[in-house]
């Protein structure tokens, strides 16, 4: 695997590729890596014949000092991971490289990015639309893998993605869980034993409405409720939201629809660390739900083929 750090390398590089007629993945990630990125890895690989993998903590996306300041940072133990998983680059760019001097340029983008995350973490999707936008000029893939966990982030690439025109196919992963059903992320590593089995309130509180749903219940409601009933019986947990949206827009539903895909995002502070996690449901018509497969998202088959531009 070879490691660059500067724009000129990584644009040589991926040119002697392209030159080649060879397919190129894109997995951006802000290090700390774990299982679930390394699915991402797989899964790119899968598609592509050569695998390019971003490890950047992009400041622009964080709202609160303190929590870049937090943020888990393992560059060389992230580097054994991704060459042990065959990826073929890793881009590992300072922060002068993705902004350079003189930086005076946003992306913004509406819909999506509105709500939710948009809501509690103002500038949030600006930061992550900003970087996203960079790496796929910079690298200019075929496709991009991105995990379901951050399903609003999901939904704002690609939303950005078809509207600027980037010619970047977004694939969606499945969530990756551990066996007790926590949903894999780097901020884990910041809870402590007591935390991290009181954080299991999400998979709880999701597992209730999808329950709810595989019964038939259909009005959103009724599933915000019986979240929010779950995640009120852990103290610890202060919640920011618990929601059922479609999972284009991002916009709250009243009622869930005879067919399509609506996503359950939920947010809470466990032990001082900041948590999310979702169900991302697929229902057919005649209405049908099977809540064990949201619950338990296989770690490399599986995936979801968003929306490219």
């Amino acid at each position: 695997m070879l490691t660059v750090t500067n724009a000129a390398d990584l644009r040589r590089r991926v040119a002697t590729w392209r030159d080649a007629g060879e397919r190129v993945g894109l997995v951006p990630t802000m290090g700390a890596l774990h299982e679930g990125h390394l699915a991402l890895v797989r899964c790119c690989r899968e598609l592509a014949r050569r695998c390019v993998v971003s490890v950047f903590v992009n400041p622009t996306q964080f709202n609160r000092a303190d929590d870049l300041e937090r943020y888990p940072r393992t560059p060389e133990r992230d580097a054994g991971l991704l060459a042990a998983e065959g990826a073929d680059l890793l881009f590992l760019p300072s922060v002068d490289e993705i902004y350079p001097p003189g930086d005076a340029t946003r992306v913004d983008v509406a819909g999506p990015a509105e709500g939710l995350e948009g809501a509690f973490r103002r500038g949030h999707f600006r930061g992550v639309a900003t970087v996203v936008t960079r790496l796929f000029t910079l690298v200019r893939p075929d496709l991009a893998v991105f995990g379901d966990k951050d399903a609003q982030q999901l939904a704002v690439v690609r939303r950005m993605t078809a509207d600027l025109h980037l010619g970047v196919e977004i694939v969606g992963h499945p969530t990756v869980r551990e066996a007790d059903g926590l949903a894999l992320s780097s901020r884990n590593a910041l809870l402590d034993d007591e935390a991290r089995q009181r954080s299991l309130v999400l998979y709880r509180a999701l597992s209730a409405a999808g329950d709810a749903i595989a019964a038939g219940e259909r009005d959103a409601d009724v599933l915000r409720r019986r979240m929010a009933e779950v995640l009120a019986g852990e103290p610890a947990a202060q919640v920011e939201y618990a929601e059922v949206v479609d999972a284009d827009g991002f916009q709250p539903l009243a009622h869930l629809p005879e067919s399509g895909t609506v996503v359950l995002p939920v947010a809470a502070w466990v032990g001082g660390v900041r948590l999310i996690d979702n169900f991302r449901i697929e229902l057919q018509s005649p209405l049908t739900y099977d809540p064990e497969t949201t619950r338990h998202a296989p770690t490399a088959a599986g995936r979801d083929r968003g929306a490219s531009a």
